[in-house]
């Protein structure tokens, strides 16, 4: 699968650190291991984007590290389109990859699913259960959440879907 990567998306994949805590939400001590290191590798990514200026997101956890939420936004055209994402951490995490929703789209593009969830399967799914457990919420959002807004911003846009905000 990674053979398949743009050269740009393989050197970002590889800088942003693998997580090596298998602990999931229900364990709660080694969760915050596992938290600790979800938390480096997102600044790790954030700070590559700031870097070469391809900052696309915010984010941010609850206090237990169970919900994020942020705002992540796509330029088309030159025109800027933000939305709010959230997810939560599912019970079997980091087996089980976390379900991304944009919920002020659902219903506007065929890659989604009710509740606003962006269609991850068959691209990103398999790619996680591969390395699962060492990819973590970076890896989400550089491999799931980023080439879904590359995909179906511009598509939502040319077809009247989504207007800019003023």
């Amino acid at each position: 699968m990674a053979e398949s990567w743009d050269p740009k998306t393989r050197d970002v994949v590889k800088k942003i650190p693998f997580l090596t805590e298998t602990a999931g939400p229900r364990d709660k001590q080694k969760w915050q291991d596992r938290l600790k290191q979800e938390l480096h590798a997102l600044i790790t990514y954030i700070k590559m984007n700031k870097d070469s200026d391809m900052d696309w997101f915010t984010i941010q956890p609850n206090a237990d590290g169970t919900h994020w939420k942020g705002k992540c936004w796509y330029v088309h055209e030159l025109i800027k389109y933000e939305f709010d994402f959230q997810f939560d951490i599912p019970a079997t995490y980091p087996d089980t990859a976390p379900e991304i929703e944009i919920p002020e789209l659902d219903g506007k593009t065929a890659k989604m699913y009710r509740g606003g969830k962006i269609c991850l399967t068959i691209h990103f799914k398999p790619l996680w259960s591969k390395n699962s457990p060492h990819f973590g919420v970076a890896h989400a959002l550089c491999l799931g959440l980023a080439p879904w807004l590359a995909a179906e911003v511009p598509f939502m846009v040319e077809t009247g879907v989504i207007k800019p905000k003023v």
